[in-house]
């Protein structure tokens, strides 16, 4: 598991675990590296609407991601991998992750599957160009044969773990409690594993923007409205009657969009935002506005959540006036106390759906 943070430690080592793996944590947090190898195993707290449950996850340990031949031994006999270390990250791993891949050539190791935990639409992409500029002739027909890229929908919840919480235990992790991990099913080399929770799927863009533009978006109109109305968490905001009907609407057009795109069932979207709907409402998470809203200016971009989907919605003849009002509502948000500036704001998006949003 390359990176040991919310989404590596919080939801797939603890997938690894119930999977049955020993799963080897690679991270540049020393701090957590030295306590995963003390202690081999760290409490993952869920947190429903109704109670509270710890899960302990155990047969793991880490290594630093410095030591490069100790990682790329690692990955050389692994099973199965995933990657999340944030994009702007991913190029300084890909070195050692092609070293790897030349050890496994050597080695005539089975295929690996390696699964994508980032937020990035076309990750597969992304990633097999970093990979294969650091391969020669033979590791790149090898790659090629025996390395599955897999993009992943990751839709477990995870909110920040506060000083508070990290100063009690550093490892531990709070997070909602759901298992459902779409992937897609037509990178993968050999046969797609049958593991609890990993569900395959075809077509698999249609998921990759159903989180986009539906949860992401949905999430992220409901930090920007509850801004205004000076709410501190999402359920505070999510309990308002009319932001909860803003954000619904706004869900519900990009569900409408991708249904004519997709040519999906709109009955089963509904169930999705219905499901989703009330999972912003767990106070327990204690998820903030704070958090949700932080980065308005990359989440505000072309081609991220609030655009494409008023962009998708334009193009399919769908209402967007919710997801505009929601755009509208991130314009006035402040982060850290500061507004965006007028050059963020012609860099990010496309003026003409921003000039519908500001009117």
């Amino acid at each position: 598991m390359y990176g040991a943070g919310n989404i590596g430690r919080g939801f797939i080592g603890e997938l690894f675990f119930r999977w049955g793996f020993q799963t080897v944590f690679i991270d540049i947090n020393n701090k957590i590296v030295k306590a995963l190898n003390q202690r081999h195993e760290y409490p993952v707290t869920l947190l429903s609407a109704e109670n509270e449950q710890t899960v302990i996850v155990r047969n793991c340990f880490a290594i630093e991601a410095n030591h490069e031949a100790a990682v790329c031994g690692q990955i050389a006999s692994a099973d199965i991998m995933a990657v999340s270390v944030g994009v702007r990250a991913l190029s300084a791993v890909m070195n050692t992750l092609a070293k790897a891949i030349h050890q496994r050539r050597l080695n005539n190791a089975p295929p690996l599957n390696i699964l994508i935990c980032e937020n990035l639409l076309h990750a597969r992409d992304y990633l097999r160009k970093l990979i294969l500029a650091q391969l020669n002739e033979e590791d790149v027909k090898y790659f090629n044969h025996n390395i599955g890229l897999i993009e992943t929908s990751i839709g477990r919840m995870i909110p920040a773990q506060t000083p508070e919480m990290q100063q009690r235990d550093p490892l531990q992790i709070y997070a909602e409690s759901y298992y459902k991990l779409p992937v897609d099913k037509d990178a993968f080399k050999g046969a797609v594993p049958d593991y609890p929770y990993l569900e395959a799927y075809s077509t698999f863009e249609f998921y990759v923007l159903r989180k986009m533009l539906i949860h992401n978006m949905g999430h992220g109109a409901a930090a920007y409205l509850g801004y205004i109305k000076e709410y501190q968490y999402i359920w505070e905001a999510i309990g308002d009657p009319s932001v909860f009907q803003t954000v619904k609407n706004a869900m519900m057009e990009s569900a409408e969009a991708l249904c004519k795109v997709y040519q999906m069932d709109l009955v089963a979207l509904q169930a999705y935002i219905d499901d989703l709907l009330e999972r912003f409402a767990n106070r327990q998470l204690g998820d903030t506005i704070a958090r949700v809203g932080r980065d308005q200016c990359r989440k505000l971009g072309e081609n991220e959540r609030f655009f494409r989907a008023a962009r998708l919605c334009e193009e399919q003849g769908v209402d967007n006036t919710s997801i505009l009002k929601s755009i509208q509502a991130a314009l006035m948000f402040q982060e850290n106390g500061r507004h965006l500036t007028l050059p963020q704001l012609r860099q990010m998006a496309d003026i003409v759906v921003m000039r519908e949003a500001m009117c």
